[in-house]
């Protein structure tokens, strides 16, 4: 018979517990006075609160990471995991804190099971400085982000970075790098809005003219592309960090705009006419534009949709937005720039944008923006 499964906790309240009843006491007994931060933060859904009871079948469970000064770092996390090893229950509030190595090439994920040994825990202690560069190709302890930094780190691996929680820090360096990090400053913010507004113009003419040619499943594409920037646009208006594609509906829902605009885009989505498919974007187009207004970043734009040129469908003309946006840049260097954006508004491979390889992000962002 196989055992019950224990009942569901959210990950980040369970890396809570595994923290406070199981890790803290073995690291005060053992290394009392050690500085350092306990946390659950970076990649797993549980990090961005979505994790349900399906995400307990891989890379979920009992996790946490240990951060400390690098001297540190270096001198005690070997000790830590192996002490750890050998005095961490097997199991918290029923979940095993033993994860069996990946055998399958093709499935490295990690896996829980009772184990009557030591421990393969997911307790990891991390030099600080060390494991922000990896993530975000930037040390946040140490200085506050530049211009270059911020377009070279992934909105999604700042939603990761800033998400989660942090259950300890005695010496407050995790929490000065999550403040630093917790949202685009005011320069970056207007010009990450205007490529964001850049993006959408440059397609929103095609959902009719594919439709015009009888392409019915381009325009379908084109309008779910322009959903997706829209959605993405609602979050950056609400000093959301867009999430990985996964969680973009998910996190897209808890906007103060979700409610109004969820019914337009499902129906730009679901539209099989395109009159009818036109008709819901433009209530989108609308609806968003009047929330950028609200920002007062620029003066006010006219947010009623109107005909592309000549030709007989219906559009917001975006690079209105995009326009105004740029013009009120005052850094010299966002200023020279073409309206790419940054990383993760230009490239789409999760390969590059999950990596943990900063300093090619970088280099692929000086390439793209010629900087």
């Amino acid at each position: 018979m196989t055992p019950a499964e224990p009942a569901f906790l959210p990950g980040v309240e369970l890396s809570r517990i595994l923290y406070e009843e199981a890790v803290r006491p073995v690291l005060d007994d053992a290394f009392p006075g050690l500085p350092y931060a306990a946390a659950r933060i970076g990649p797993g859904s549980e990090v961005l609160g979505f994790d349900t009871a399906r995400s307990a079948d891989h890379d979920w469970g009992p996790r946490l990471d240990l951060f400390l000064a690098p001297d540190d770092a270096a001198a005690h996390g070997g000790a830590i995991r192996r002490l750890l090893a050998d005095r961490l229950p097997k199991e918290i509030r029923g979940w095993p804190t033993h994860f069996r190595p990946a055998a399958d090439p093709l499935d490295p994920a990690a896996h829980m099971t009772a184990t009557h040994g030591p421990v393969d825990h997911r307790v990891f202690p991390h030099d600080i400085g060390a494991w922000l560069t990896q993530e975000a190709g930037f040390d946040a302890t140490a200085a506050e982000p530049g211009v270059r930094d911020w377009l070279a780190m992934p909105q999604q691996k700042l939603a990761a970075i800033t998400g989660g929680a942090v259950f300890h820090d005695g010496p407050g360096l995790l929490t000065t790098a999550r403040r630093r990090l917790a949202r685009y400053p005011d320069q970056v913010w207007r010009y990450v809005l205007a490529c964001q507004w850049q993006r959408i113009s440059q397609e929103e003419a095609f959902v009719g003219r594919c439709a015009e040619v009888g392409d019915a499943l381009g325009s379908a594409v084109v309008a779910a592309r322009l959903v997706r920037d829209l959605m993405r646009l609602s979050l950056l208006l609400e000093g959301r960090y867009p999430p990985y594609g996964k969680w973009l509906g998910s996190a897209f829902a808890g906007l103060e705009a979700a409610g109004t605009l969820t019914p337009s885009l499902l129906g730009a989505m679901t539209a099989t006419d395109y009159s009818e498919r036109e008709r819901f974007l433009c209530a989108a187009y609308e609806e968003v534009a009047i929330r950028q207004n609200a920002t007062g970043l620029t003066d006010p734009v006219d947010p009623a949709p109107r005909p592309y040129y000549g030709r007989p469908y219906l559009v917001l003309h975006a690079e209105r937005f995009a326009r105004p946006l740029a013009a009120s840049l005052t850094d010299p260097y966002l200023r020279g720039l073409p309206l790419t954006g940054v990383v993760d508004q230009w490239a789409d491979s999760t390969d590059l944008l999950m990596g943990r390889d900063g300093q090619a992000l970088r280099a692929a962002g000086a390439a793209v923006g010629g900087r």
